[in-house]
């Protein structure tokens, strides 16, 4: 895919992370792809990143509500909110239509306590 389609992309998974849907989730990213969301430890590899989201979803009902999507070269960046307020971003470095690094930027205290999760 060309780099133009970038935001499409990450809106396509913005609909299928709101779909729960962790398989097509996983279809997003390369196979040796890296998602690192700065308050949790990176997970490598498109199996990893499946299992970890198919593990959220399983704990905590969430939403993403998109506020912007901007693009720069093979860059796509992310701005959200939540419906209980959280916000947050998300850089995601794509090669020939897939994800092959991810960084999120979300308070994890702020998350736990909202979804009635232990705080770890």
């Amino acid at each position: 895919m060309a780099k133009a389609d970038n935001k499409k992309i990450i809106a396509a998974w913005v609909a299928a992370f709101n779909r729960r849907d962790a398989d097509e989730m996983a279809g997003f990213y390369a196979e040796d792809a890296v998602n690192h969301q700065v308050a949790q430890d990176p997970v490598k590899g498109r199996a990893a990143i499946r299992r970890m989201f198919a593990e959220e979803f399983a704990a905590a009902d969430m939403v993403c509500l998109v506020e912007n999507i901007f693009q720069d070269g093979d860059w796509a960046m992310l701005e959200w909110k939540d419906p209980l307020g959280l916000r947050g971003c998300g850089f995601f470095q794509l090669k020939d239509g897939k994800i092959v690094f991810q960084r999120g930027y979300w308070d994890k205290l702020s998350f736990l306590r909202q979804h009635g999760l232990p705080i770890k």
